[in-house]
């Protein structure tokens, strides 16, 4: 089939193979020139396929020569439907890493589950021995519980009162006001269910019973803090909770690990354009005003080059840096004073005329399009194209 973008909203309802093998290659290709890192060699992923969790798998085999087994649940193709972005991605990652000689396994099911820890286990039993490095990358709108079966969902709302403020329409540019009602108390614990730390703190578990935790291991796993734009929708939100009870158990963690020498860390990321954080309202203005301001500052970064940088941090043989709540700041250069000042004025008086002199749209929207494998140059997509890749 010749496949064309099909974008709904927030989500883009096809990828394409041969683009989705290009982003992949070009992270690799940046970690190829980069330094490479003497740190973890046999290293689990859970939510390995897109974003900051395929970076980090990227950037662990192709900078530290590590073998890897990667968890994410994704489409496969179907009858006149492409697979998803994920799907063609940790295909690309395989390909690639077995190629260098790298042992790369992908197990696609849900995280969440028994049995899918069971089923990793065996892998990872099988193809590593014992793991010295565990990122934790788990997005999902949903979660069922593995001992309930109740599935709970999450929700994108503030806390305690309505909020109003200006998002952007990425598709068509129109600048708009937007209000969300409160959360109820229950939504709050439903999103600290499905977004917080028990399920990071399940896969520890799962292989520490399993004899898998090697000495020294490092377990990760990813935040997002924000400056004061976003705060009510964001880290004084429904999510902010969940990443709230994200970080305590990391601390926790920490505590279980301490007989293996080992450490659990949260690292708090730049925002970028992922499939996550385009569903979050206010957010995407943010992020193109943020990718101007950083820009002109020659601060951007994307994915592939904070995962190298934090696993510089990580592995540098220094005392990990971090800041009073033990956190790696890795949004240390988005945060800064002058980059928020630029980004603040940028943002009164933002409106649908001068979004594109203010913002950088046009490199949100391409960002986003190569999510799904749109958007390079080097690929003909007017080029009739197998979906169905194994």
């Amino acid at each position: 089939m010749i496949i064309k973008p099909k974008i709904r909203g927030f989500i883009c309802t096809t990828a394409h193979p041969g683009g989705c093998a290009a982003h992949v290659n070009r992270q690799i290709d940046y970690i190829k020139e980069s330094p490479s890192i003497q740190g973890a060699k046999k290293v689990l992923v859970i939510g390995a396929s897109t974003g900051y969790g395929l970076a980090s798998r990227i950037a662990a085999s192709f900078g530290m020569g590590a073998d890897t087994i990667g968890v994410s649940y994704e489409r496969p193709a179907s009858e006149g439907r492409t697979a998803s972005a994920g799907w063609y991605n940790t295909v690309a990652f395989e390909e690639s890493a077995r190629a260098a000689g790298y042992i790369a396994e992908s197990i696609n099911g849900d995280a969440f589950s028994h049995e899918i820890k069971q089923e990793t286990l065996k892998l990872v039993k099988e193809k590593l021995g014992k793991v010295d490095l565990i990122v934790y990358s788990v997005a999902s709108p949903r979660r069922t519980h593995p001992d309930t079966g109740e599935t709970f969902n999450s929700v994108l709302k503030p806390i305690g009162q309505p909020f109003s403020d200006k998002t952007v329409n990425t598709n068509t540019g129109v600048v708009s006001e937007i209000t969300l009602e409160p959360a109820t108390e229950e939504e709050i614990e439903n999103t600290i269910t499905v977004m917080g730390g028990e399920d990071w703190s399940l896969w520890l578990k799962a292989l520490e019973e399993a004899d898998l935790l090697a000495e020294g291991v490092t377990t990760l796993a990813y935040s997002y803090i924000g400056p004061e734009i976003t705060e009510a929708i964001y880290r004084k939100g429904t999510i902010g909770q969940a990443k709230n009870d994200l970080e305590a158990t990391a601390h926790t963690l920490t505590k279980q690990l301490e007989r293996y020498d080992g450490k659990a860390y949260v690292s708090v990321n730049k925002a970028l354009v992922t499939q996550s954080s385009s569903a979050i309202p206010v957010v995407p203005l943010y992020i193109s005003l943020l990718f101007k301001v950083m820009k002109e500052k020659g601060l951007h970064e994307g994915c592939i080059e904070q995962a190298q940088r934090l696993f510089g941090k990580l592995y540098s043989g220094a005392t990990v840096e971090t800041d009073e709540e033990g956190r790696i700041r890795l949004d240390n250069w988005e945060m800064r004073a002058d980059v928020q000042q630029a980004v603040q004025e940028a943002w009164s008086g933002i409106t649908t005329e001068n979004v594109s002199e203010r913002g950088d749209l046009e490199q949100y929207r391409l960002d986003f399009l190569q999510l799904f494998g749109f958007g390079f140059d080097e690929i003909d997509y007017e080029l009739d194209v197998n979906p169905d890749i194994q």
